[in-house]
């Protein structure tokens, strides 16, 4: 059964909604290439995208995932949402200080035959820190 591009990043958000990785991962293809421009990495491959999802749940076992927009566009798919919870480990790193995060992200998805083919993943790194108490953005401290 073939699936639209909307269903397709609709599970892949439910997978890390549950920190579900494996799950979030079964949506992407092995030769996808991600970007995560406020980490810098650049056509990265799905090893880094799982690095980065594994970090989200490790960090944030509280996770709350809430879609704001999705917008479907043929094989594109934009999503809005907002991540949430409480730091209970490094994250990016900004050592744990159990400092409550919540930041707006956007990612666009491009889907080929049910199946994410590339991410491109974009939020505010200033926010992010001063979400987790980091003083210094040219070196990752705390205050």
């Amino acid at each position: 059964m073939t699936t639209s591009s909307r269903q397709t990043v609709e599970a892949f958000l439910t997978g890390l909604r549950l920190r579900d990785i494996g799950g979030a991962l079964s949506c992407v293809r092995d030769d996808a290439v991600v970007t995560v421009f406020p980490t810098r990495v650049i056509d990265g491959g799905r090893a880094d995208l799982a690095d980065l999802l594994t970090d989200i749940a490790r960090a944030f076992p509280d996770l709350l995932l809430t879609v704001s927009h999705i917008v479907e566009v043929g094989q594109v798919v934009v999503a809005e949402f907002k991540l949430e919870g409480t730091q209970a480990a490094d994250f990016l790193g900004a050592i744990n200080q159990e400092k409550h995060l919540d930041i707006d992200t956007a990612w666009r998805f491009t889907v080929v035959d049910d199946r994410i083919s590339a991410i491109e993943a974009y939020w505010c790194q200033n926010q992010l820190y001063r979400r987790l108490a980091v003083k210094r953005q040219d070196h990752v401290t705390i205050v």
